[in-house]
C-alpha cells in the first residue's frame, strides 16, 4: 500500500472479540493511534458502537429473520449474526452459535471444512473457519466504510495481527479471510510484538528512561483462545537504544476459552450433585453463561457470587432452563490452581498419551498449566541467543532467559490475581537461579493494545517511530540441481544457494542479483531448503558446494507448480530470476520470477517452526 494512504488501519480477529484502530497520518496534533468503536446489534432492532466486536456468529432461525429485526446501517437484510448480540443469543441457543473460528484457522480438522457451528441442526449451512473470519472482517470493513465513506478500507494501510505462533497455512487463511472480506493489500504482525508497539505508543516520551540496555521484556499474552509469549531485548547501537525481538513461543491454545469450560465443569458437578444431568449441548450453553459470570466476578471484588443460565430445549427458550452459581472461591480455586498453579522452572507441560479416535474438535493444550508452558519457553529461548551478543554473557550458566520486565497482554491478564501469581512465580524462578526481580510495564487498555499497536505500526513502515528488529540468527539456503550429464552411480550434484544470509532483518524484501535459474514446472518437484548454523560468512547469492553434506536440511516441499495456459506442455523448465521476502512474522517467500513474460511462482516455509 502506499504511503500516500490517509490512515493506518490495525485490525485484532481475535478468538473471542475483535477490534479495531486507526492512525491518522494528516492530523499532525495526535500521535497515537484511536479505537474505532463498532456499529453492531446489542438486541433486536438495537445497534449500538461499542469498543470490540465479540467473534461470535449466531446462524438464526427463519421465524426469527421476520420484520428486518437484524438490519444493520449498512445492510438492511444480513443472513447471519455477528458481535455481541450473536454472543448473546448464542449462549441460549449453543447449536446455532459458531465460535473459535481463529482457532480453527490452525487447526488440520477445520481449516477448509465447513463444520461450524460444532452440533448445529441439520437446515444451518456450516461454513468455515475462514467463512466465519471472513464475515469478522466483512463487519468491520463494512462498519467503517460507512462511517468513512470517503477513506474506504482497500485504499487505507491495513495491518492484520496474528498469533506469533501461527503457521503458514494459518496466515495465508487470514489473509484469504480478509480479501473475501473485501480489503486489499494486508500487512501481518504479530499480536505480541502489536501490544509492544502500543506500549511504545503509549510512553513515547518517557519508554527510554523505563527500560535500559540489557534489559529483556517478556510479552505474556493470554487471550481468548491462545496464549503467546515473545521475548525483546534491549541493547544499544551508535548512543541509541535498540528492541530486538530474540524468541517467539510455539502456537498453545489455551486461554480464557478452556477457563469458561473448566468452570462451566465445576458449575455441571455441583448440578449433577442436586440430581440434574447436562446434555452434551447444554454444557457448552453453560460454558457461555460461565463466561460472563468470571468477567463479572474478577471485574467487581463487590460481587461474591453470580447466576448462571443453562438453556433447555426449543428454539424460543422462554422456558425449560435450569440455573446455578458460580461463586467467587470456586472462580479463584478453579481458574488459579488448575490454570496457574505454582511450579519450577523445569517443571515443563506433559505430553498426553491420545486415543486413536476423537470426536472433530480444537486441538487444544494437553496441558492447562500456562506457567508451565512459560517455564519452558523461557528454558528453551537461551538457544535463540546470538552466542557473541552481550545478552549471551549475561545468561551465562543461568538455567533459562532471565526477563526482567513483563508486559501483560490479552483479556485473561487483565485480572489482578492472575497477574500476581504470574509474577510472584517468575520471581520465584529467578531467586532460586540467583536473578533479580522483574518488574511490571503498564498497559492501559490489554483488550485494544493489539489493535491500537497494529495501527502505530503502520507509522514506524513509514520512519515515524522506533522498530522492533528481529534478525535472522542464521543463514538460509535452498538447494540447486547442477546440470551435468549423467554418471552412473553418481547422483547430480546439489549445492545452497544462500537466499537469506545471517542478520537479514524481517521486513526484507530483495532481489537475488545477476543469477538466473531454470524452474520446473508441469510435474511434481521436491524443493530442498537448508540452514548454516554456523556460517555467518555466506553473502546473498553465495553457493555452497554439496550441500548435503555442508550444510543442515531442514524441510522439503513438494509442489506442482502448473504450466501457463498457452505454453507448451512440454516446457517443463521456465528461466526465472529469486527475489526473496522476509516478512514481518518469520516467512521465508521465495519468489520465481519468469525472465520472460510477468508469471511468477511462490515458495513459502516458516523459519521459525524450522530452526528449532
Amino acid at each position: 500500500m502506499s504511503n500516500d494512504s490517509k490512515y493506518s488501519i490495525g485490525i485484532d480477529l481475535g478468538t473471542t472479540n475483535s477490534a479495531f484502530a486507526s492512525y491518522n497520518h494528516h492530523d499532525e496534533e495526535s500521535e497515537q493511534a484511536r479505537s474505532f468503536m463498532i456499529p453492531q446489534l446489542i438486541d433486536q432492532s438495537m445497534v449500538d458502537a461499542l469498543p470490540s466486536l465479540s467473534s461470535f456468529l449466531y446462524h438464526p432461525a427463519e421465524h426469527e429473520m421476520e420484520g428486518k429485526v437484524f438490519q444493520l446501517p449498512w445492510n438492511e437484510n444480513p443472513s447471519h449474526i455477528v458481535g455481541a448480540y450473536a454472543r448473546d443469543q448464542g449462549e441460549k441457543t449453543p447449536q446455532r452459535l459458531s465460535s473459535s473460528a481463529k482457532s480453527w484457522l490452525c487447526s488440520q480438522e477445520g481449516r477448509h471444512a465447513k463444520i461450524l457451528p460444532l452440533a448445529a441442526p441439520p437446515e444451518i449451512e456450516k461454513m468455515s473457519a475462514v467463512e466465519a473470519s471472513s464475515a469478522y472482517l466483512k463487519h468491520l470493513f463494512d462498519a467503517w466504510n460507512h462511517a468513512n465513506p470517503e477513506d474506504g478500507l482497500s485504499t487505507q494501510d491495513v495491518t492484520l495481527t496474528v498469533p506469533a505462533s501461527f503457521d503458514v497455512v494459518a496466515r495465508d487463511l487470514s489473509m484469504d479471510a480478509a480479501k473475501n472480506a473485501g480489503f486489499g493489500e494486508i500487512t501481518l504482525l504479530e499480536e505480541p510484538i502489536a501490544a509492544f508497539y502500543a506500549w511504545i505508543a503509549e510512553n513515547q516520551d518517557d519508554w527510554r528512561t523505563i527500560i535500559n540496555v540489557g534489559d529483556v521484556v517478556l510479552v505474556c499474552d493470554i487471550g481468548g483462545g491462545t496464549t503467546d509469549f515473545s521475548l525483546i531485548s534491549v541493547s544499544e547501537e551508535e548512543g541509541n537504544l535498540t528492541l530486538s525481538r530474540i524468541a517467539v513461543g510455539e502456537h498453545i491454545l489455551l486461554g480464557g476459552d478452556n477457563m469458561d469450560l473448566a468452570l462451566a465443569r465445576t458449575v455441571q458437578v455441583k448440578m449433577e450433585q442436586d440430581g440434574k444431568k447436562l446434555e452434551q449441548w447444554q454444557f457448552f450453553g453453560l460454558a457461555h453463561s460461565c463466561r460472563k459470570a468470571k468477567e463479572s466476578l474478577l471485574s467487581d471484588p463487590s460481587l461474591g457470587e453470580v447466576s448462571v443460565v443453562i438453556p433447555g430445549r426449543g428454539s424460543k427458550l422462554i422456558g425449560g432452563t435450569l440455573s446455578s452459581n458460580l461463586t467467587r472461591n470456586e472462580i479463584e480455586g478453579t481458574l488459579l490452581e488448575g490454570f496457574f498453579g505454582e511450579c519450577g522452572v523445569n517443571d515443563h507441560p506433559q505430553v498426553a498419551r491420545r486415543t486413536g479416535l476423537r470426536t472433530i474438535g480444537l486441538n487444544y493444550a494437553a496441558d492447562s498449566a500456562i506457567l508451565k508452558h512459560l517455564a519452558r519457553f523461557l528454558s528453551e529461548s537461551k538457544k535463540y541467543v546470538d552466542s557473541d551478543s552481550p545478552l549471551a554473557e549475561k545468561i551465562g550458566a543461568s538455567a533459562f532467559v532471565h526477563p526482567t520486565a513483563i508486559l501483560f497482554n490479552g483479556g485473561v491478564t487483565k485480572a489482578g490475581i492472575f497477574q500476581e501469581r504470574i509474577m510472584a512465580v517468575i520471581n520465584q524462578w529467578l531467586q532460586d537461579d540467583n536473578g533479580s526481580p522483574v518488574s511490571t510495564l503498564q498497559a492501559e487498555n490489554p483488550d485494544l493494545a493489539v489493535s491500537l499497536g497494529a495501527a502505530y505500526y503502520g507509522s514506524v513502515r513509514r520512519g515515524k517511530g522506533v522498530r522492533v528488529k528481529s534478525a535472522s540468527a542464521f543463514s538460509y539456503y535452498i538447494g540447486v540441481e547442477s546440470a551435468m550429464p549423467a554418471i552412473p552411480g553418481m547422483p547430480a550434484l546439489l549445492n545452497g544457494l544462500c537466499v537469506v544470509p545471517v542478520g537479514t532483518e524481517e521486513g526484507s524484501s530483495f532481489d537475488i542479483p545477476g543469477l538466473e535459474f531454470g524452474l520446473v514446472v508441469g510435474e511434481p518437484v521436491d524443493f530442498r531448503f537448508f540452514i548454516g548454523r554456523d556460517r555467518p560468512e555466506d553473502q546473498l547469492g553465495e553457493t555452497v558446494e554439496n550441500a548435503e553434506e555442508s550444510l543442515e536440511e531442514l524441510t522439503t516441499l513438494e509442489v506442482h507448480f502448473s504450466v501457463e495456459e498457452g505454453e507448451s506442455a512440454d516446457q517443463t523448465v521456465i528461466p526465472v530470476r529469486l527475489r526473496v521476502i522476509l516478512s514481518e512474522i518469520g516467512s521465508l517467500e521465495l519468489w520465481c520470477d519468469a525472465i520472460e513474460g510477468d508469471q511468477s511462482w511462490k515458495l513459502e516455509f516458516n523459519l521459525r517452526e524450522e530452526q528449532s
